[in-house]
């Protein structure tokens, strides 16, 4: 039987300090509840803030900056704003960021009073952890009504491929590398590999990546991912599509050959091993509590983020798809108000998806190979950001903008971006989804010139005029 609540030393223990943990912790104490927060880690923040999210898109600035990549089509080719850019002047900029956001999250939980508990939590029984401290051993355990495990995900690593964080990296040790290399090999053409693939490119690192699909992507937009392929190709980046790793390793004179089923091998300096992430469960103690968990340790929750254990919750990344960062607050905060009964309007909105490559791609809704499955007269609008006067002030020729709307009621169906702050311009049209708006609105809008903001006015003009004929 469990113990009476006022027993329990918290109302609320949340595992995982990322951004479903800190909002769902912070939610939970701005309605007087006493809260705990545990991380492995000796610093807040997660993997969000320590080696994924934030460093990743720190490293992009820094990459666009330095290499004076956004200028190019104004200034030349060989432009650059550093000429030998280094891997200490990337990670510099990561850092300074890092420290900041550590800084900001520290302040937000002290000044909400939720209790920081570093070390491992493992489960005794559905109302009890124990904590083992990784600086010194000490254990203490921690008792609480209620639990939501937000512990996310850590990069899958395939025993066929022989790391060693020196040559050969997973997307949680990329960034410590000493150097930057010559070749660079990415196996997985996912989010991730593609996000870092474009970065490196961008630096004049030769990239190949290695995918066993035939397109990159493959959830995203076609005409959008056929976009973003021919502006790798221009960058030098060579995809092997279509093609599975048998072995990789590094040899004796420090090289990684990557051996693919086709017969073909890629020799490289270095490669990013990027293949999917699994949650970062498997030493919780799950096998105490009975939460029942589905492929590579995700924790199966129901539509208000409940385990099949009631006084457990799960948030963020170890429950899967979509697993970003955004949708991971989403959720952390709405579980928490499942278990305390708080009562919120909540509104059918749309999520966003943001791919932080060079170029950038973000869109919302559903896109054309998804209406056409299910039989939906559509029609398109396009803007191209060399017809938008901001697009040629920043240097930007081939960045656009896709509407997708019904061709009878003109309801918008769903926005796909590439280019420069895509993940920035997508939230207009989440905005007029949300709101059930339609072409009307966007065609008769005024909006700031010169801005990128205009291409939602050209694209709403391009297929009204299409409606028309």
């Amino acid at each position: 039987m469990a113990p009476n609540q006022h027993d329990f030393d918290y109302d609320l223990i949340v595992i995982g300090c990322g951004p479903a943990g800190q909002r769902a912790a912070i939610q939970a104490a701005k309605v007087r509840k006493k809260v705990a927060i545990i991380d492995r880690r000796e610093v807040v923040g997660g993997v969000c803030v320590n080696t994924g999210t934030i460093p990743s898109k720190s490293f992009k600035e820094a990459v666009l900056f330095l290499s004076g990549f956004r200028q190019r089509s104004i200034y030349g080719a060989g432009y650059r704003v550093k000429a030998d850019v280094k891997m200490s002047d990337l990670t510099f900029r990561c850092n300074w960021i890092i420290e900041a956001e550590i800084e900001t999250i520290k302040h937000q939980l002290q000044r909400n009073h939720v209790d920081v508990l570093h070390g491992h939590a493992s489960f005794l029984d559905p109302h009890t952890v124990e904590i083992k401290s990784a600086a010194s051993g000490v254990r203490i355990t921690k008792s609480a009504s209620h639990f939501i495990l937000a512990v996310g995900a850590h990069p899958f690593r395939p025993p066929n491929v022989k790391f060693n964080g020196t040559s050969i990296f997973d997307s949680d040790d990329i960034l410590s590398m000493k150097e930057l290399p010559r070749e660079l090999t990415i196996v997985g053409g996912g989010v991730i590999g593609t996000e870092y693939g474009s970065m490196f490119a961008a630096l004049g690192v030769s990239v190949t990546i290695v995918d066993q699909r035939k397109r990159l992507l493959g959830f995203a937009d076609g005409e959008i991912i056929e976009c973003l392929q021919y502006q790798l190709r221009s960058m030098g980046v060579q995809l092997r599509l279509g093609e599975e790793v048998e072995s990789c390793a590094e040899r004796s004179d420090g090289q990684v050959v990557t051996v693919l089923k086709s017969g073909k091998v890629v020799v490289s300096d270095s490669v990013l091993f990027s293949a999917g992430r699994e949650s970062a469960t498997n030493d919780l103690g799950m096998e105490h509590v009975g939460v029942t968990l589905g492929e590579r340790g995700k924790i199966l929750v129901n539509e208000h983020y409940q385990t099949s254990v009631p006084n457990l919750y799960a948030a963020g990344d170890v429950i899967g798809f979509p697993a970003l960062a955004a949708t991971a607050a989403w959720q952390g905060r709405l579980a928490t108000c499942h278990v305390f009964d708080i009562k919120d309007q909540i509104m059918e909105i749309p999520l966003p998806f943001g791919i932080y490559a060079i170029p950038e791609i973000s869109f919302i809704g559903r896109n054309e190979e998804e209406l056409t499955a299910a039989g939906v007269p559509y029609e398109s609008g396009i803007a191209r950001y060399r017809e938008i006067a901001r697009g040629r002030i920043m240097g930007d020729e081939n960045g656009m903008l896709k509407l997708l709307f019904h061709r009878e009621s003109g309801e918008l169906l769903g926005v796909h971006i590439i280019g420069e702050f895509a993940a920035e311009l997508i939230h207009i049209g989440q905005a007029v989804m949300a709101l059930h708006g339609g072409l009307a609105y966007l065609r008769d809008a005024v909006f700031n010139y010169p801005t990128l903001a205009e291409c939602y006015k050209v694209a709403a003009l391009d297929g009204y005029n299409k409606m028309r004929a």
